[in-house]
């Protein structure tokens, strides 16, 4: 009789182990990173998308180098306090490292990585949870963008709706989503058929550590360019 599936047991301490080791080579491959490149960013992101990440890192693999990770590992290849820092200064830019965030190691100009920075926004449709920036409705009347074979589905999303004569039809408005308000999985749905475009995938720089300076920007959001003679 087979062995059910079910009843198979996972060594712990495998898990652990492997765990352990690849945290180790994290840390390790960030230190050996401090040594290979000339600056060290700490940035934010929101939205995240994992191919438009893929894309942009792509674009600067010759020059640079990104990391995510648990965020106490990053701190811990960095070092979390000036006894443990491993090259000075690094503990102010450990302390930058919350929420979501990661390291980019280059070589490329300061100006020019603030500007590619401020520069890289890709839009998404929004996923359920997050919160709508803007208010969707729908006026009562014929939805002409459907076919006649979706009218069971909207349906399933709540809209009011029915069938005229082979149209699509609302019986009533509707408002998909508030601004401001979180997104529930039938107006994510429905706004992605609607191909409204909610979500913005941005990054944010925080800080930038080499071994003759720490920065600390003003703002994440918002950072003015600075002179390109200040960088390199």
């Amino acid at each position: 009789m087979p062995k059910s599936k079910r009843n198979k047991l996972v060594t712990l301490s495998k898990t652990k182990k492997k765990d352990k080791e690849q945290k180790e080579s994290l840390v390790k491959s960030v230190r050996d990173c401090l040594d290979q490149y000339t600056s060290l960013y700490i940035f934010s992101f929101e939205n995240m998308r994992n191919i438009k990440f893929k894309e942009f890192k792509e674009k600067l693999k010759s020059s640079s180098r990104f990391f995510l990770g648990g965020n106490k590992v990053l701190q811990i290849a960095l070092g979390k306090s000036e006894a443990e820092e491993q090259k000075e200064g690094l503990h102010q830019a450990s302390e930058l490292i919350h929420g979501f965030c990661g390291l980019f190691f280059t070589n490329l100009p300061k100006s020019e990585v603030i500007r590619g920075f401020q520069e890289f926004e890709e839009l998404d449709f929004a996923r359920t949870g997050s919160v709508a920036t803007e208010t969707v409705e729908l006026q009562e009347g014929p939805l002409e963008q459907f076919s006649h074979d979706m009218e069971p589905f909207l349906r399933k999303q709540g809209m009011p709706v029915r069938l005229n004569r082979g149209v699509v039809e609302l019986v009533a408005d509707y408002t998909v989503c508030t601004e401001g308000e979180n997104i529930s999985p039938q107006a994510s749905r429905i706004l992605r058929l609607l191909g409204v475009q909610m979500a913005a995938f941005k990054m944010h720089l925080r800080c930038r550590w080499t071994p003759n300076e720490f920065e600390v920007f003003e703002t994440e959001e918002k950072m003015q360019l600075g002179n390109p003679s200040d960088g390199s």
